[in-house]
């Protein structure tokens, strides 16, 4: 292998160009990572041997960026060029300027690239050597009455999505003709944004499916195999959140068809590398598949085949780039014990999923499990890219263990500073249709509405014991307690110079925030600190005793972080902004601290707000662009209308009327807005 690629670029970023990182390194392949200015102190960039930067934080000027990465590569002498997933992975442009460099793509050839990367071109392809696909039709080139007229023939309901992208991006349902027009709209304007296309493909909606996928890897000389399938069924919004390997509802006689088709689909393109073909299962009938798509690079979920192969997919990927026969036969394809896979995304379940940002203050991975992390101890996570900051995937020799262990493995991971859905993966794994194995594509949108747990008596012990040494080290140093920050190594406490200062607000307010239980010539005694929860509410936690400042975010000193453990499975950190973030009982929590006198104002605000009508001001839910405004300024909306979109981490946000009333828009498409800017104000009807 090393005669072969001495250097290889990771054309990628996170989780996916540190793995990509781990089998090179394993190899004895010298790695070269590239980077955007938001990623310059990113984990993949300090473990690459080599690192080059190839522009500035959007991803159209960076990891978009064919000609960047292609000079980057001649540069450092690599002699091929990794894609991972995403950005340009399934670009055919990229894998021909790699190739006119003298560079090889590791990837299929650019015909697997051209037929399987439109949707269109591909299900019409595999149609015609023998693959099932779903009833449908291209828009390509329709006007929009032929497309009602299309659908009205191929029957509804319909699934609306673009033909030149994946991973759900776009993805509309139309379950009737009046749904179709807005649906044709919002999914060529996603398509055009994310993939530089909006031609539409539309394909009968099949109810209840299952979402199941085959691996397959295929040499230079002729042979094709499959590593058995993988359940990708639990999704949001088409974007997968739980996969699992092999599925629970496919026998072996399924299994063998499924390879089969999903081989002849390869076969069909003179595929060459790791690739997978998608296929949707009739939930009550699992020996009934539908073509979807072939994505020719690596997959997400690639980890849970590995586990129960065996079998390292990136590994397999070089040695076929460089022209390696595969050594494996489809006779060789054992599957041991079952692994599940759940994606840890930096957003809010509790507000709707919302992306989230922020400064990473403790990251610790679980052990006895896998994970696959983009983040560590002092990573910022942006706007900029997908908010995916880790995996984590347990391996067992049945699936109710594996799923225990998945669970144990989510409560012991800490992420503080930044909110994630560890606490919804939790719920979701709970469900009793997961456990039994009774799932499609539908069950998490059908769920109840996420609410995170209540923050546990240890977490507020904790968050009060640290409240008071956080505010007893503000009186130190003459600070307000909410500005207080230090830095160090692990279990350090702020050292001489090192806080963040300022502030004026002396002993008084630094007492009257932390009521530490201190009196002249007495011993400490219990009191009350109280906190401000994510959703407003008001709690109250109780110590004796002053904590250790155990955590402080210092952005302005590279994200440097002081981090240690109260008690067994308690973590503690401060943010620069002093929100106490708590992680205990398997559950993390981010408390504000109150002063007496702002939990009674906290408290009388929300008593006023039950009694007032709605808020007129329509705010923006996160960070973002505004990518359509739907009504013209001084237009009467109704309760419900969409007012505004904005887009953030490749996903879109509607923004709708409180009420009904006249609306004034205050932003405009292309403006990017802050979290809570007003967008709009609805002012009601006299």
């Amino acid at each position: 292998m090393n005669d072969m690629f001495d250097t290889v670029l990771v054309a990628n970023r996170g989780e996916i160009a540190r793995r990509v990182i781990r089998t090179l390194r394993r190899l004895g392949i010298r790695s070269v990572a590239v980077y955007s200015d938001a990623d310059a102190s990113a984990p993949h960039v300090r473990e690459a041997d080599v690192a080059v930067r190839i522009g500035p934080a959007p991803a159209a000027q960076s990891y978009l960026d064919v000609g960047a990465v292609v000079a980057a590569a001649v540069e450092t002498g690599a002699q091929a060029v990794h894609p991972g997933y995403g950005f340009l992975s399934e670009n055919v442009a990229f894998a021909r300027s790699c190739a006119a460099a003298g560079i090889v793509f590791i990837g299929p050839g650019e015909r697997a690239l051209e037929v399987m990367g439109d949707k269109i071109r591909a299900k019409e392809h595999v149609a015609d050597h023998g693959v099932p696909t779903v009833p449908g039709f291209s828009a390509a080139g329709m006007t929009d009455a032929d497309i009602v007229a299309s659908a009205d023939a191929t029957g509804y309901p319909l699934l609306v999505k673009p033909s030149a992208g994946g991973g759900g991006k776009g993805m509309q349902v139309v379950r009737s003709a009046a749904e179709l027009p807005d649906a044709l709209s919002t999914a060529r304007r996603v398509s055009a944004a994310a993939f530089g296309d909006d031609t539409l493909l539309l394909e009968r909606l099949i109810e209840r499916p299952r979402h199941i996928e085959v691996q397959v890897l295929a040499d230079a000389h002729g042979q094709i195999i499959h590593l058995g399938e993988r359940e990708c069924t639990l999704q949001r919004r088409h974007q997968k959140v739980v996969e699992e390997a092999p599925s629970p509802v496919v026998d072996a006689t399924t299994r063998a068809r499924l390879g089969a088709a999903a081989c002849a689909a390869a076969a069909s393109v003179d595929y060459r590398g790791a690739g997978t073909v998608e296929f949707l299962v009739a939930a009550e009938r699992p020996d009934e598949f539908f073509f979807i798509e072939m994505n020719t690079r690596l997959q997400v979920e690639h980890p849970v085949t590995e586990l129960v192969t065996g079998v390292d997919l990136v590994e397999q990927q070089l040695r076929i780039a460089a022209g390696e026969p595969l050594r494996l036969a489809q006779g060789d394809v054992r599957l041991d014990g079952h692994a599940i896979e759940a994606r840890v995304y930096a957003e809010a379940p509790e507000r709707g999923f919302l992306p989230a940002t922020g400064e990473v203050l403790s990251w610790r991975a679980a052990e006895g499990v896998r994970t696959d992390g983009a983040v560590e101890t002092g990573s910022a996570v942006t706007a900029d890219y997908d908010p995916m900051i880790a995996k984590v995937i347990a391996h067992a020799p049945d699936r109710a263990t594996a799923l225990q262990q998945l669970d144990a493995a989510l409560a012991e991971t800490v992420v503080l500073g930044v909110d994630t859905n560890i606490g919804f993966l939790r719920s979701l794994l709970a469900d009793d249709g997961v456990r039994g194995g009774d799932m499609d594509t539908g069950l998490i949108e059908r769920l109840p509405a996420y609410a995170a747990p209540a923050p546990s008596a240890a977490a507020l012990a904790a968050a009060a014991a640290a409240a008071t040494a956080a505010g007893d080290n503000a009186v130190s140093r003459r600070a307000t307690p909410m500005s207080a920050s230090g830095t160090g190594s692990l279990g350090e406490k702020p050292r001489s110079g090192q806080g963040g200062g300022g502030g004026g607000a002396g002993h008084a307010s630094a007492l009257w925030l932390t009521a530490s239980g201190w009196r002249a010539g007495a011993p400490a005694v219990p009191v009350s600190t109280a906190f401000e929860t994510g959703d407003g509410s008001i709690v109250l936690g109780e110590a004796t005793e002053p904590g250790p400042i155990v955590a402080a975010g210092a952005r302005r000193e590279r994200a440097r972080t002081v981090g240690r453990a109260l008690a067994d499975g308690v973590a503690v950190a401060i943010s620069d902004d002093g929100i106490l973030w708590v992680h205990a009982d398997g559950v993390t929590t981010a408390l504000r601290p109150l002063t007496r006198r702002q939990a009674a104002e906290r408290r009388r605000a929300a008593r006023e707000r039950g009694a007032a009508a709605s808020d007129p001001e329509l705010r923006a839910p996160m960070p973002g662009a505004v990518v359509a405004v739907h009504v013209a300024d001084g237009a009467p909306v109704a309760a419900g209308d969409r007012i505004a979109t904005i887009e953030a981490m490749k996903m879109e946000h509607p923004v709708t009327a409180p009420h009904a009333g006249i609306v004034r828009i205050d932003v405009a498409v292309g403006d990017q807005v802050r979290r809570d800017q007003v967008l709009a104000h609805v002012k009601e009807n006299d």
